[in-house]
């Protein structure tokens, strides 16, 4: 429960930093157009989230030709974390990696990148996909799906911003604080993201863990993923950092910014925790 509360806190003060642009912009009833366009923007993104992203990340349906084994693992899995079998699809990209996406376990979907069936086991596949379905059970993925929608949108805001400068009270504009608000504004939202998705990815490794029942699959897969994530390009994903904090390991390496606001955990902080799980596990 403290968790709830804490990432509801969190996505509050994601959407009072968007009407506050939109104070800053249009006054008043800038505020109030804000606050009408975020909820407009929620609802939209409750009934379509999953079919956005995948159509942004060119996903296919995984058949036995693209992903041999990957949807009959990831109903066996389902079924050990008790939810319904989500939609299973296929990404194009040599980057392993893997997400999830959905409004709730019975309208979920759980996407994995080519490159992540080329360079791990099926073990270690288990272990990432089981991560995923964590996501799924926790409905976590609606949040981050949500929150990459806002922060997408701060980032519109705040880029007006800067071209229509900051209204004031007098009536005028500073185009000056609109490039202040251009730059810090989006720092704010990644700090709110960054604190949203990384609450969340702990609960995911130690329940994912627990669902293939091999804390270690899990451990070996984040340091792989990690290690080839460093050096190969998810380009869709640098056009678009909005959405970086859905994938299990970080995809973002291009830009030296990249790594100033991580939406993700230290990879060893999550894999020392998991491989205490396997010793503390192998002592009982």
């Amino acid at each position: 429960m403290n968790g709830f509360i804490r990432t509801t806190m969190l996505m509050a003060a994601m959407t009072a930093l968007f009407m506050g642009l939109g104070a800053l912009i249009g006054g008043q009833q800038g505020a109030i157009l804000a606050f009408g366009l975020a909820g407009l923007m929620n609802l939209f993104a409750f009934w379509n989230s999953d079919k956005m992203v995948l159509k942004y990340y060119r996903a296919i349906p995984a058949d036995e030709n693209n992903a041999p084994g990957l949807t009959t693992l990831t109903h066996q899995l389902a079924a050990a974390a008790k939810i319904p079998n989500p939609r299973v699809y296929v990404i194009d990209n040599e980057q392993p990696n893997a997400f999830a996406t959905g409004r709730n376990p019975d309208n979920a979907a759980v996407a994995v990148t080519t490159g992540l069936m080329k360079r791990l086991s099926m073990a270690e596949i288990a272990g990432v996909v089981a991560h995923e379905l964590a996501h799924i059970k926790n409905r976590d993925t609606l949040t981050m799906t949500i929150t990459a929608t806002l922060a997408g949108a701060i980032s519109m805001l705040a880029n007006m911003a800067m071209f229509m400068g900051v209204s004031t009270q007098d009536g005028r504009r500073h185009p000056f604080a609109g490039l202040l608000v251009m730059i810090l504004a989006p720092i704010a939202a990644a700090l709110v993201q960054m604190a949203i998705s990384r609450s969340r990815e702990y609960e995911a490794d130690r329940l994912g863990a627990q669902i293939c029942g091999r804390p270690v699959w899990l451990a070996d897969a984040l340091e792989k993923i990690a290690g080839s994530a460093k050096a190969i390009d998810n380009i869709r994903a640098e056009n678009n950092p909005a959405t970086a904090h859905m994938f299990i390991i970080n995809p973002l390496h291009l830009r030296s910014i990249d790594g100033l606001f991580a939406t993700h955990p230290r990879t060893e902080e999550r894999v020392r925790r998991l491989r205490e799980m396997t010793i503390h596990a192998t002592q009982i």
